[in-house]
């Protein structure tokens, strides 16, 4: 990851804006767009695109991937399943700062929403896995979360003669680590949440998002916060330090390892307190916020956000529709939108 002093970042910021067509020209295309304009040339040049209705997975593995996603066998003591933690009624996740593993225990971060996490670059905070079958095992193993193995797994599993069936006709190896990892990865491609309101509206519907989420919407791109947030996701397509203008860690206190991010994961003294971008979609959903689960609300890790990111200062009624604007970012229940 470049590194670049602080008059260069603001520097890009501002390149970054003029390119995405987020200037300060009064009738722009984005301006146009969010009046109510029809979006079709203006489209093009917006920072944020509409979901995809889907990723291409195979209908058969997702729906043997969700009984296996919420299966509470896949875990060392048979109590937690990776449902437990990522709730889809409530936004993909727990509601916890911290979820609780087997025994109670209770885990380094917040849990991120798996909710079109099929579109994220890296999964976990700390991006340390870099495809969804990848990150299926890692909860698995981990001793805080569900503190089993694959071995574990495979050979209760292998009682099950559904399960064994079922494998069978899937793979041509049937029951194996890779295939459990596979099934579950394609499961979660299917958890995607199109037909925001946002995303209705920039596809043409002027009364989808109110007056003031379109004006939120504006200022997210006027005060930066398009730079990492973008793309059809909105996030969770590139890495960033928390704390760009300011020190989050050193003003919260009580730094642990988990507040490392990335460093974690590379060992690279650069990548310290570096994170992986997270996705905005449905944020309205997943509170609380940030890694540490610190933030309760919306309109506290917008200021966050403002003051550590951008080195900005936002009043009430910015927050206020900045908020409006997120809360458009809301789309539909996979279940209600029949993925499966």
């Amino acid at each position: 990851m470049i590194r670049l002093g602080r008059s260069w970042r603001a520097s890009l910021f501002t390149i970054c804006l003029q390119l995405i067509g987020c200037g300060n020209s009064k009738a722009g295309p984005t301006q146009l767009l969010a009046a109510g304009a029809a979006p079709d040339s203006a489209l093009e040049r917006e920072p944020i695109e509409p979901l995809p209705k889907s990723l291409g997975a195979s209908p058969e593995h997702a729906r043997l991937g969700r009984r296996l996603f919420n299966d509470k066998r896949l875990s060392g003591d048979d109590s937690v399943a990776c449902a437990t933690c990522h709730d889809l009624k409530h936004g993909g996740v727990d509601g916890r700062a911290h979820s609780l593993g087997v025994s109670g225990k209770l885990g380094a971060v917040n849990a991120p929403t798996v909710l079109n996490a099929g579109l994220n670059f890296a999964l976990f905070w700390d991006g340390r896995a870099a495809t969804l079958e990848e990150q299926a095992g890692g909860p698995i193993q981990n001793p805080l979360e569900m503190a089993s193995s694959f071995s574990s797994v495979l050979k209760k599993l292998e009682r099950d003669a559904d399960y064994v069936q079922t494998f069978k006709k899937l793979f041509a190896d049937g029951l194996t680590e890779a295939n459990v990892r596979g099934a579950i990865a394609d499961y979660e491609r299917t958890l995607l949440t199109p037909g925001s309101p946002f995303d209705r509206f920039l596809e043409g519907d002027k009364a989808a998002i109110s007056e003031q989420a379109k004006a939120g919407y504006l200022l997210f791109k006027g005060v930066g916060c398009v730079a990492c947030h973008q793309g059809r996701n909105v996030g969770g397509n590139m890495f960033q330090r928390f704390g760009v203008f300011g020190n989050y860690f050193k003003d919260r206190g009580n730094i642990g390892e988990a507040d490392y991010g990335r460093f974690n994961v590379t060992h690279n003294e650069a990548d310290r307190f570096v994170f992986r971008v997270p996705s905005l979609r449905n944020v309205a959903k997943t509170a609380p916020y940030l890694h540490d689960g610190s933030k309760q609300t919306l309109p506290e890790v917008v200021q966050v956000m403002a003051k550590y990111q951008l080195g900005r200062s936002l009043d009430d009624e910015q927050v206020s529709q900045i908020v409006a604007f997120l809360s458009s970012l809301s789309g539909s229940d996979p279940n209600e939108a029949g993925a499966l």
